[in-house]
């Protein structure tokens, strides 16, 4: 990720000062986020305060195609050249100066940098440029570092929106009509991209694999008996499969371009191929691939989404919100066939893949419990073109055992979050992973045009207000 390290000083304020906390919060920053383009070549200070600068700024953060804008006020900085080279460039902006010191003896100021920053938020709505801020505070300051780093995971999740390009493997279950989804309304909204394949295309690439690749579909083989226990992964014929099914997938993936899959798990996978896929589905989980079941376009793009905001430094789970906890009021099972990362497993020792859950003789699902811990949740869907972003928080908590891979997941008000799920515009799969990341899904959604963010618990001003203290 690039980012366009602009630092901004005005005239009528101290340069020596302005230098000095250029210097100070390139610092800190670089230990977060090392690969910065800066304004080194531009002038001699390597600061933006001149309007003949404006052209050069924008020329150089376009050819090196930054990610996002960071305009740090060293003192209190040029509004105007702010606005312009933010207006001129589509990517996410973050506004921040560091808190100012005393007025000296004699009562003069070195930099007044918060009040710059009023004048520039202003500006920059006049050119209607969406911005993050971070509080005026000192550089080393944890509400700082925090936002910064928040902010990156922020332009990570509107850099993948703006890059999303599923690969459908077959359509939805005949009887799935809640993951029916409208392609033509996601292109022209959010610019993704449905890439449709059939089954049978999938097992003529599976078999390709199976002779010209054998190498690699064998590795995988030995792998899965080496990492999981049952039946599916220490007879051959199964094994082999999924095998050949997880390169396949993989191939198909990097041949169009996809970065997520959705495909149809049932029941013409069973008669095509004798397998469930849910063991595959998870393997590309663990390795950060989303695969969404019962072909969950919507689905897909939530487990990105979820991924994004960690920085994508953990992966995901997706999982039908199934049942609620026999005593617990606030307690929801997040069940699924087997399509869990085992990197998330309370017990990795003893992950399976097993028979289907429901006594069909074919294998592919799979058996654990998810660990305990905070867990963040989130369901991007829609209908009637209007396009909403569900998320909320939780934890995951111990409950009584079933099949499949599953999580019991405690949260403040369940029956909060119950009535927005029914109410709509949702279903019963959500994207989950570990952590607290709801408030960077909230802010992301500020720079996604067409996605109104939707929390559940905590709410909106919870999340806000987290965010804002770098909690």
């Amino acid at each position: 990720m690039k980012i366009g390290y602009i630092p901004t000083r005005r005239n009528n304020f101290s340069v020596e000062a302005a230098l000095f906390y250029k210097k100070k919060i390139r610092q800190i920053i670089e230990v977060i986020s090392p690969e910065i383009v800066d304004l080194e070549d531009i002038n001699s200070e390597g600061l933006l305060w001149k309007q003949a600068d404006v052209p050069k700024v924008i020329e150089k953060m376009r050819r090196e195609q930054v990610d996002a804008l960071f305009f740090p006020h060293c003192n209190f900085g040029s509004e105007g050249v702010v606005g312009q080279v933010a207006a001129a460039l589509n990517v996410p902006v973050l506004l921040y100066g560091p808190r100012d010191d005393a007025p000296a003896l004699d009562g003069m100021r070195d930099r007044d940098s918060q009040c710059g920053l009023f004048a520039t938020g202003k500006v920059l709505r006049h050119h209607n440029v969406t911005f993050t801020y971070i509080t005026n505070v000192a550089p080393d300051d944890r509400v700082f570092i925090s936002g910064y780093e928040k902010f990156l995971r922020v332009v990570q999740v509107v850099k993948t929106v703006r890059n999303i390009r599923i690969l459908q493997i077959g359509p939805r279950p005949t009887d799935f009509l809640s993951v029916m989804a409208n392609e033509a309304e996601l292109m022209e909204l959010f610019g993704v991209e449905v890439y449709p394949l059939t089954l049978s295309e999938l097992k003529s690439e599976m078999e390709r694999c199976w002779t010209e690749e054998r190498k690699n579909v064998e590795d995988v083989c030995t792998w899965i008996e080496k990492n999981y226990q049952g039946v599916g992964a220490k007879e051959e014929v199964p094994r082999r499969t999924f095998a050949k099914m997880k390169v396949a997938i993989q191939n198909l993936a990097k041949k169009f371009q996809c970065n997520c899959a959705c495909i149809q798990c049932w029941s013409a996978m069973q008669d095509e191929l004798d397998i469930f896929p849910c063991a595959v589905n998870s393997m590309l989980a663990d390795e950060g691939f989303p695969v969404a079941c019962e072909t969950d376009i919507c689905g897909a793009i939530s487990a990105l989404l979820i991924q994004a905001a960690t920085g994508n430094k953990k992966v995901h789970f997706l999982a039908d919100v199934t049942i609620r906890h026999p005593e617990k009021e606030n307690t929801e099972l997040l069940w699924h066939c087997g399509a869990f990362p085992s990197k998330f497993a309370k017990h990795r020792e003893y992950c399976r893949i097993d028979t289907a859950w429901d006594g069909k003789s074919q294998c592919g699902n799979c058996s654990w419990e998810l660990e305990n811990g905070d867990i963040t949740l989130c369901r991007f869907d829609g209908d009637h073109g209007r396009y909403s972003l569900f998320l909320g928080e939780g934890k995951g908590i111990n409950g009584p055992m079933t099949k499949g891979t599953y999580v019991w997941f405690e949260t403040e008000n369940w029956p909060k979050w119950e009535h927005k799920l029914v109410q709509g515009p949702y279903i019963h799969h959500v994207a989950g992973t570990y952590g607290k990341v709801a408030d960077v899904l909230l802010e992301a959604c500020r720079y996604i045009k067409n996605l109104t963010p939707d929390p559940a618990t905590p709410s909106r001003e919870q999340l806000e207000e987290r965010y804002r203290m770098g909690l």
